[in-house]
């Protein structure tokens, strides 16, 4: 077995975990629950490629992600760092001889667990009112549900994962004042290595060393502020340890909108820090994937999402990452498999390869949803499986055709149409018509089928819109003043992602490599003084502008650069 460590770096980043995980605990649930579909009974993937089995100290055992969390302090909510799993350690009672003087103690209010929590709280001692009698529990159900819309703080208020001690860490001395954390320099300043790394790493050292054969790290970071520094440290320290250990990166921030009057400076300050952050962290990993729209609300038709709320918005994003990590865990299957679940297994070396290591060789990926992803039904079934693409990674162009571009296509849980999901090879035939009809085609491309749908855990947010069906199927007969739908309405959805390698993603490069230039390197930069402030030579950006210039000349039609010459 090939397992992956996943880490998640950053308030958002954990926002996006906190929902990737709902969907594997769920996934979990239902395999065991004699009244769900037999399509979560049978989804021939391997969970273990993601969780580690083990026990407390009352011999209890147990299954958790694998996983190594980092935050702020504070930023746990009414959940402990030790997890829900596992007994608290008694405080330490410190001896100390050399102070004769009165002694305080100064102590935060613990935080209340929400009506969600208190739930789970009481399920798992067995209080639940009996289950009987349906009505009560659906009402509660709904309280639970409506209660999250407007109440989650913390990415731990809608979490429904046990957690493994060493899974949560926060940093010492960096509290849950989000807003002012909210640059590459301050993370350099209030987050030293020397200090802190040392616990970090022994912590991921635990749960590398208890694998068999790690295929490589998932890599979450919330690069809109300071844990950006924070996550390119401990990236340093990986490729340092692990060398041949591919690390997949992807970086997350929120949606919403920005103040609309920003001083110059304060521009300034972002361009340099979105440049920065790129250029540090993408140097640490084999393929990176920019995760993170100005605006959710307009990305689908089917979507109603409140751009404000990241309970909301990291739900999408994690739904994506779900659907591109399925092909990872994929259970090996014959060529003449027809009535198997799944099809298309690859590794993360393989990805990684198969995007960033051939043809151009760009690391960087764009990702596409299709959520949810419409039946196979009438005359065009095929194109509306690439027509519903949205991508997820902000400034992209759409307008360029790309012949070279390299595509990882994964799509579960799609359904046929008389309403019963469509099987492997159905699939398969459908997506190979697609790109046979599609005005433009990618050089390479590369599909994974599963059955599986994506299951819609109880906290997941009611971003549905109102003509999705229970089971994820497109209704014509639509109420248009219908509130959204939520996990009461819709259990499953059928599902797409889609990973490309292609020189749509210019703008971005280009944008990063102009501000950094403008603003860090020319003679008089507006923002030399602050990158000095950041700790940043002139040598060390050159090296930067060098490497997004790689990239950009990476991706350039040859006809443009041989004009420039």
């Amino acid at each position: 077995m090939k397992e992956i460590v996943t880490i998640q770096v950053g308030d958002y980043a954990n926002y996006v975990g906190s929902h990737f995980w709902n969907f594997q605990d769920e996934l979990l649930g239902l395999a065991g629950d004699p009244q769900a579909d037999s399509v979560f009974k049978n989804h021939d993937l391997n969970m273990d490629v993601f969780y580690r089995t083990g026990h407390t100290l009352q011999g209890i055992d147990t299954y958790t992600p694998r996983l190594l969390s980092i935050n702020m302090r504070g930023s746990l909510g009414s959940m402990s760092s030790r997890g829900t799993m596992y007994k608290e350690a008694a405080p330490a009672t410190s001896n100390v001889f050399t102070w004769t003087g009165g002694v305080s103690t100064q102590a935060s209010e613990p935080q209340k667990k929400n009506l969600f929590l208190q739930s789970l709280y009481e399920e798992e001692n067995q209080n639940m009112v009996n289950e009987t009698s349906g009505s009560p529990s659906e009402y509660q159900d709904r309280d639970i549900t409506e209660s999250l819309e407007n109440g989650v703080q913390f990415w731990t208020d809608y979490s429904k994962v046990h957690f493994h001690p060493q899974s949560l860490y926060e940093l010492n001395g960096v509290w849950t004042d989000v807003g002012d954390f909210d640059n590459y320099g301050i993370g350099r300043d209030s987050f030293a290595w020397a200090s802190q790394g040392e616990e970090i790493s022994d912590r991921l050292r635990f749960f590398v060393e208890e694998c068999d054969h790690v295929q490589g790290f998932q890599f979450v970071v919330d690069d809109s502020g300071g844990f950006s520094s924070v996550a390119s440290e401990f990236l340093e320290n990986i490729v340092d340890e692990y060398t041949n250990t591919p690390v997949m990166l992807y970086t997350v921030r929120g949606s919403g909108p920005k103040a609309r009057l920003q001083s110059r400076n304060h521009k300034i300050l972002e361009d340099l820090h979105d440049a920065i952050s790129f250029s540090r962290l993408s140097s640490y990993c084999k393929l990176i994937v920019p995760v993170g729209l100005p605006s959710l609300s307009k990305a689908s038709k089917f979507l109603h999402i409140e751009d404000e709320k990241h309970y909301h918005s990291s739900a999408v994003y994690a739904a994506a990452l779900h659907s591109i990590s399925l092909p990872f865990r994929m259970a090996p299957v014959g060529p003449t498999a027809d009535a198997c679940s799944v099809s298309g297994a690859v590794d993360f070396h393989g990805l990684i390869q198969m995007l960033s290591g051939q043809g151009r060789q760009n690391m960087v990926s764009i990702l596409d949803v299709a959520m949810p992803t419409p039946a196979l039904t009438g005359g065009k079934k095929e194109l509306c499986l690439l027509e519903n693409f949205q991508p997820l990674t902000p400034m992209i162009s759409e307008d360029g055709e790309d012949l070279q571009a390299i595509e990882h296509l994964t799509v579960h849980g799609i359904l046929a149409s008389e309403g019963l999901r469509a099987s492997v090879c159905e699939v398969k035939d459908a997506v190979d018509a697609a790109y046979q009809r599609a005005n433009t085609r990618p050089l390479f491309s590369h599909l994974s089928v599963a059955r599986c749908p994506l299951p819609i855990p109880l906290p997941f947010p009611s971003i549905f819109g109102n003509q999705i069906g229970k089971y994820g199927e497109l209704m014509s007969d639509q109420l248009t003043n219908s509130p959204s739908k939520g996990s009461l309405d819709v259990h499953s959805i059928p599902m797409a992602a889609r990973l490309r390698s292609s020189s749509t993603v210019l703008p971005l490069l280009e944008y990063n490599l102009q501000n950094l230039h403008r603003y860090g390197i020319t003679r008089g930069a507006a923002g030399a003084e602050l990158l000095r402030g950041w700790g940043f030579e002139k040598e060390e950006l050159v090296e930067m502008q060098e490497m997004l210039s790689k990239m950009v000349a990476t991706l350039c039609p040859p006809e443009l650069s041989s004009d420039s010459d």
